[in-house]
């Protein structure tokens, strides 16, 4: 279909050839920017948040850097055939306006942030930001659909009780989740854990709440299309939350991060588990976790926008051509 066969009340990104890329909207994806979510369909969020990182910061960097690396994708996925401009009213909503000086008041206006969305019909996709934005994203959008389904793509578990005696930080994410009822824990994937532990048993918690966890170990060299045919399996039956960390990826593919592992994902990898989470019934996605501090080339930022789009491309309604 050409662009100019659409319906004029369709959003579509700024094309190539009617502005350099170097140029024009600094928007995701060139999109044009709203302050409204009302008649949208999918919005993208930033959240510049690294307040609660333990390791090294500049996450707050992770949305501007994100749009700027979008500026290479085009409207139609030739790989899947997916075509969202085609049917979805997509905007970029702009970043949320965090308290850069103190965790737990940012942790609110963020959840306040989307609890505006609520009321419409608009599916958040959100630029990150470290992982503790999770948290108040989930805490708003269970208000409108309930315990949710989480796929949670990380090299670590973020289910640590507290981090240097604080309860919320990016590594105790999902343990809040659970014991704040968060999360329907049978119905919760985590695919691409690894490394070291401070006892034998750092990955049991989820575990024993109810979630199936695949390491990065049991990922390393093969497809993932058969483990997302699984997980989809595994998550059916209600409102599904992605999670997407980019440190789930191997620092080959992915240096600019703030806590780094090796023996990660790859990006084929990544391009699958994002494709096999076509046709579940996504309320929202996140992609956290980019300092671009930590690498000049720009190259993760430029993986996590695709991501992005990804998430964009599975999203229920959008057509295949």
């Amino acid at each position: 279909m050409n662009p100019t066969d659409l319906p004029p009340s369709l959003n579509q990104p700024q094309g190539g050839n009617e502005m350099p890329r170097f140029a024009g909207r600094g928007t995701m994806l060139r999109l044009p920017p709203v302050d409204d979510p009302a008649d949208l369909d999918v919005a993208f969020i930033g959240v510049p948040l690294d307040i609660g990182t333990s390791l090294r910061a500049g996450t707050r960097f992770g949305p501007r850097s994100i749009r700027n690396e979008s500026v290479m994708i085009r409207p139609y996925n030739m790989a899947t055939g997916a075509a969202p401009f085609d049917a979805l009213q997509v905007a970029d909503l702009g970043d949320v306006p965090i308290n850069t000086y103190n965790l737990l008041a940012s942790v609110q206006i963020i959840q306040a942030h989307y609890e505006r969305l609520l009321p419409h019909r608009v599916v958040p996709l959100t630029l990150g930001g470290d992982h503790t934005i999770t948290l108040p994203i989930l805490r708003a959008l269970v208000k409108k659909h309930g315990p949710v389904g989480l796929i949670h793509v990380d090299a670590h578990t973020d289910t640590n009780d507290d981090m240097f005696g604080e309860k919320i930080a990016h590594g105790t994410t999902f343990r809040r989740a659970v014991e704040e009822g968060l999360l329907d824990c049978r119905r919760v994937v985590q695919i691409g854990q690894r490394a070291q532990g401070y006892t034998s048993g750092d990955f049991q918690w989820g575990v024993d709440q109810g979630f199936r966890l695949f390491t990065a170990e049991q990922c390393w060299h093969r497809s993932l299309a058969p483990l997302m045919d699984e997980v989809r399996q595994i998550v059916a039956g209600g409102p599904v939350y992605l999670s997407f960390d980019i440190d789930g990826i191997d620092p080959a593919w992915a240096p600019g991060t703030g806590t780094p592992e090796v023996g990660g994902l790859t990006s084929i990898q990544a391009l699958e588990i994002v494709r096999g989470c076509r046709g579940l019934p996504l309320i929202g996605g996140d992609l956290v976790e980019v300092s671009p501090p930590y690498d000049v080339s720009g190259n993760t930022a430029q993986l996590a926008a695709n991501l992005l789009f990804e998430m964009l491309c599975v999203l229920p309604g959008v057509p295949r051509r």
